[in-house]
């Protein structure tokens, strides 16, 4: 078995706030993520694919398919959007790192499957202290 890792980067803005919560509440809860003015990450995406190497080509998956499914699926999506208004795989969802790197598995893993390989792990790096890795 062999795991391949390609990188991508999005800058998003989001906002972690529970409506039914006082403002107060919210800032005690999320901090910073609260700000009622929204904020924003330079975000750094890490998928890893695995599976046997073709024979013929010597790839698990050709990185510019992974590449292009990451662009157009999750980057051109995220990048420089704010996930709460504007990303449609994120409308309704509490974007806290842990959910953004669920739904993005649930956006690319038919497409990767479809290219022979299987998806291994999505980790999102919201800062250069905090991440998350998700495994399906």
């Amino acid at each position: 078995m062999v795991y391949i890792t390609r990188r991508e980067h999005f800058n998003s803005a989001h906002k972690l706030n529970v409506p039914e919560w006082s403002e107060e509440k919210n800032l005690e809860v999320f901090g910073k993520c609260a700000n009622p003015n929204w904020h924003g990450h330079n975000y750094e995406l890490e998928v890893t694919v695995k599976g046997e190497p073709d024979p013929v080509t010597g790839f698990v998956i050709n990185l510019k398919n992974l590449s292009s499914i990451l662009r157009t699926k999750i980057t051109d999506k995220l990048d420089h959007r704010n996930m709460n208004l504007d990303v449609d795989f994120m409308r309704g969802v509490q974007p806290s790192t842990e959910n953004v790197a669920i739904k993005i598995w649930e956006q690319i893993y038919s497409d990767i499957t479809a290219l022979g390989a299987e998806l291994h792990c999505v980790k999102v790096k919201e800062t250069e202290n905090n991440s998350v890795e998700y495994y399906g």
